[in-house]
């Protein structure tokens, strides 16, 4: 049906909308228009080759792009998740100061404090202190006990 209208799509138009394609992923932080980019240029490439019909292209284009979408999330974003920071949790957190929300004394003196900015994915932690704390106290972690941090008051 394309092939009809008398379209004709030259191997360098292929290459410029792979290359703003993958340009755009600056702007869009999906990850995604990357390998239609790429897929894009590869059918350039392979253009500049082999003469194809326009259907062949949208085709090539299309299976080219489901192939590296594919292989982005099966087979290379797997082995490039960061796993060094797994066991450093209590590196992290050590010597982070927070303010306390939260304070029962009832409870063996636990708590919620807060950080400023989100530690280890969360900005609100349960807490222990020996010593009795009024809401808004600055603490500083000294340790971890299971999930809860230990503190002590910041001087």
């Amino acid at each position: 049906m394309i092939d009809g209208l008398n379209i004709s799509i030259e191997y360098w138009h292929w290459i410029i909308f792979g290359l703003l394609l993958s340009l755009s992923e600056i702007f869009i932080l999906s990850f995604v228009l990357l390998w239609f980019g790429l897929s894009a240029i590869a059918v350039g490439l392979l253009l500049a080759v082999i003469e194809l019909s326009i259907t062949a292209q949208i085709i090539l284009w299309i299976l080219f792009s489901v192939f590296n979408l594919f292989a982005w999330f099966k087979w290379v974003s797997p082995r490039l998740k960061n796993k060094t920071l797994s066991g450093m949790a209590r590196e992290k957190m050590l010597g982070q100061v927070g303010s306390v929300i939260e304070f029962n004394v009832a409870h063996e003196g636990r708590g919620t404090l807060r950080f400023p900015a989100p530690i280890l994915g969360a900005d609100e932690w349960q807490f222990i202190c020996e010593e009795k704390l009024d809401v808004g106290t600055r603490v500083i972690v000294k340790e971890f006990s299971g999930n809860s941090l230990i503190v002590t008051r910041l001087n």
